[in-house]
């Protein structure tokens, strides 16, 4: 696989924003309306945003114009510049509510950790979202307000009868039983996984060997083109490309895809930063993203034994490893993502760092840029 940088982009703008609206600088920021998770739906037509006090917000795109033709000839023939889109508020809803688990004596916080459109093959909207314990779907449903009577509706209608149209979210829920972290949600139009860091098949089956494992599920994405492929990743550094036409509960691999590095450099340490934090699909379905504690790498789906592309994100911890075991830092977790076009690649760091890289632009360290917490919230 070759990048190349003969074909223009489009410059890449980065913005930070930690809650929505407009807020003054002066004004505290409030630890329930940080923002946790975002998730576009599959056309972009609506914004899921979660936070940490267990809300869900959903935007719907506001700019696009009716009146423009979308035959391929006449918008290539018209002279514009690509505009930015626009998202307007829609509805919000109340998803999580703080909890208690009476057995671990824990509190179970409302936070969100991941949000995901699900849209099935008759067009039906569904959303799931998780925090810490609990799956929950919600059916978002689309309907109009035709009369409104002089009458003192529910106290749990009222949100609803103040725009024209509004969502009706229903509910089915999906808890853990066990003591794992739910981080992660992945989903096809016939299943979804549990986000569990656990060494379970689809469906949350339980492992009676669970206490013993060695090994545990990090991530899985499925393939963006052909539902039935789903990739996991594992504590190891493997990933694995499972068929489910032949192995429907995981048990077996097609194909796994491991960087082997020298055996010189392995030790006690190198073993836990191997550890799979996060995967991606890219558009095509051909490359797979991939990050560890250490490095980004992009991955060719029709070579497994090494990435086409490694970027190097912590390589100057290295000597500290020691350090960062005694404090637990070493466990710490980073997402990976890419642009749509799939030319840029980046992910976080330490020090509100974010490191995007671009094969093929001769910049070997990627850009560095600097979150700010008060310069655009």
């Amino acid at each position: 696989m070759a990048y190349s940088d003969s074909a223009p982009s489009v410059p890449l703008r980065w913005n930070f924003s930690q809650v929505l609206g407009q807020q003054l600088p002066s004004e505290p920021l409030q630890n329930d309306d940080i923002i946790t998770t975002v998730a576009f739906e599959k056309r972009g037509d609506y914004l899921a945003v979660g936070d940490r006090g267990g809300r869900i917000v959903i935007f719907e795109r506001d700019d696009r114009n009716t009146n423009v033709s979308s035959n391929r000839r006449d918008l290539e023939q018209r002279d514009f510049a690509l505009r930015h889109p626009k998202f307007r508020y829609k509805t919000e809803f109340q998803s999580h509510e703080p909890e208690f688990d009476c057995l671990k004596s824990v509190e179970i916080e409302e936070k969100i950790n991941k949000v995901r459109w699900w849209m099935t093959h008759d067009n039906l909207q569904f959303i799931l979202s998780t925090n810490d314990k609990t799956i929950k779907l919600w059916k978002v449903k689309e309907y109009k307000v035709k009369h409104v009577k002089e009458m003192a509706p529910p106290l749990c209608s009222e949100n609803m009868l103040l725009a024209e149209r509004s969502f009706v979210p229903g509910l089915e829920t999906t808890s853990a039983a066990n003591g794992y972290r739910l981080e992660w949600i992945e989903k096809t139009p016939q299943n979804h996984l549990p986000p569990q860091d656990v060494d379970s098949e689809i469906g949350g089956i339980e492992n009676p060997f669970r206490s013993k494992c060695q090994k545990v599920i990090t991530s899985a994405e499925f393939h963006p083109l052909h539902c039935n492929l789903l990739a996991y990743s594992s504590s190891q550094g493997l990933i694995r490309l499972s068929d489910l036409r032949h192995a429907a509960i995981c048990d077996h691999a097609s194909r796994i895809f491991q960087h082997r590095e020298s055996n010189g450099s392995k030790s006690f340490f190198t073993e836990i930063t191997s550890s799979i934090s996060d995967i991606k699909f890219l558009n095509d379905g051909q490359h797979l993203l991939s990050r560890n504690y250490m490095n980004m790498k992009l991955w060719d789906m029709r070579r497994e034994s090494s990435p086409v592309a490694i970027f190097k994100i912590h390589e100057h911890l290295r000597p500290k490893l020691r350090e960062l075991y005694n404090n637990d830092c070493i466990f710490d977790k980073f997402g990976c993502c890419f642009s749509g076009d799939g030319l840029h690649f980046a992910s976080g760091s330490y020090s509100n760092l974010l490191r995007i890289f671009s094969p093929g632009s001769g910049r070997e360290e990627g850009i560095k840029l600097e979150i700010r917490g008060n310069s655009d919230r």
